[in-house]
């Protein structure tokens, strides 16, 4: 059976700043995928990530499809209603346009999609992150698909052997979609080449070299290039079909225990490490850190089991104590260095306007 998987995400409102949805903000539109869905999907999954809501859906309309993406639409304006009842803040802040134009991309929301032929077993894992941008995936992705250390499967599996395709997209081109397609483990220099520039080279899909199918999908919109200015993080979600020809849950998961830095944080203007997180977190500490969720499913005809959450263990509460660490001794420099992002990704405006105006106050001197 052929299906399409499908995540559309987006931040349209919170309690008490960047924190979390209000339980009513959560029920409606969950509510509302629940009714409009009806002859349209299979099934569906609604959760949060700190303060954003994603829905996640099963259907056999492909991806980019306008009913799909419209009834998502939909849902986040009726939830932002919610939100402005309530006085959430931010509310509808990533629905970036006054009307919906056939689909979500480039409308602020963010969309992840895979469609595939189902195995005879289908796993997969919906990550979801919150105050950091689609760079975050970089690494992780990168070590999981094409480094042995991290990726026994690579030596272990023939059918892994061939290694992987990414196809890295350039999100600072925004007029067209600029992607190129490199190859593991020959183009491995190259590819980390561009990756090591998350906030321009960003991973959106990867695939099979052996079958061709792909196993990822990652949304990259960044939504200071929708805007013209800062709206919030980009807070990027991702699909990652795992088993088989592609890396183990355990090996795409691996490489998260490392807490990476990565750009987002508060005002989305610093550097912090990347926190895997148990499912449906909320955001704090100086409005972070950055977060990743996991949740594992299954899939048989469009059906979903339910989640399971692949960083609710014991071995995860170790991982996030040292991450918490490493969130305290960045923040302890403030302004300073690499502590905060350089001059060309600051979002916020009032820095650049205060630039420019001391700017005309340097004076050269004989």
């Amino acid at each position: 059976m052929k299906i399409t998987l499908s995540i559309l995400k987006a931040d349209i409102g919170s309690i008490g700043g960047h924190i979390t949805p209000s339980r009513a903000l959560l029920e409606e539109v969950n509510k509302f995928v629940k009714e409009n869905g009806k002859n349209l999907i299979i099934d569906f999954y609604t959760s949060h990530t700190g303060d954003d809501i994603a829905i996640l859906c099963t259907h056999e309309r492909g991806v980019l499809d306008e009913k799909i993406h419209k009834m998502a639409w939909d849902a986040f304006i009726a939830g932002t209603e919610v939100a402005k009842k309530q006085g959430l803040y931010g509310a509808g802040q990533d629905l970036l346009k006054d009307a919906f134009s056939g689909n979500i991309k480039g409308m602020g929301p963010a969309v992840a999609e895979l469609e595939f032929e189902e195995r005879p077993n289908e796993p997969f894992i919906f990550f979801a992150a919150d105050k950091t941008d689609p760079g975050c995936y970089n690494l992780p992705f990168y070590l999981a698909f094409a480094d042995p250390m991290y990726c026994a499967g690579l030596i272990l599996s023939p059918k892994m052997s061939d290694g992987f395709t990414f196809r890295i997209i350039d999100v600072e081109h925004t007029e067209k979609d600029k992607v190129i397609d490199l190859n593991s483990p020959e183009d491995l220099y190259d590819i980390a080449a561009l990756l090591r520039d998350g906030e321009r080279y960003v991973i959106e899909s990867v695939f099979s070299r052996s079958t061709g199918n792909q196993s990822v999908s990652i949304s990259t919109t960044r939504l200071h290039n929708i805007a013209g200015k800062y709206t919030g993080k980009d807070d990027p979600v991702a699909l990652v079909r795992v088993q088989g020809e592609f890396p183990a849950t355990g090996e795409v998961l691996a490489p998260f225990h490392i807490g990476h830095y990565v750009a987002g944080f508060m005002r989305g203007s610093h550097n912090g490490p990347l926190m895997p997180c148990k499912l449906n977190s909320t955001i704090s500490f100086f409005d972070g850190p950055p977060v990743v969720t996991g949740a594992a499913f299954c899939v048989r005809e469009g059906k979903l089991t339910e989640p399971a959450d692949v960083f609710d263990h014991p071995y995860w509460d170790h991982v996030r104590d040292r991450i918490s660490e490493k969130a305290t001794a960045i923040r302890q420099q403030g302004f300073s260095g690499p502590a905060m992002l350089p001059f060309s990704e600051l979002e916020y405006g009032g820095i650049v306007e205060k630039l420019e105006k001391l700017d005309k106050k340097f004076k050269l001197r004989d």
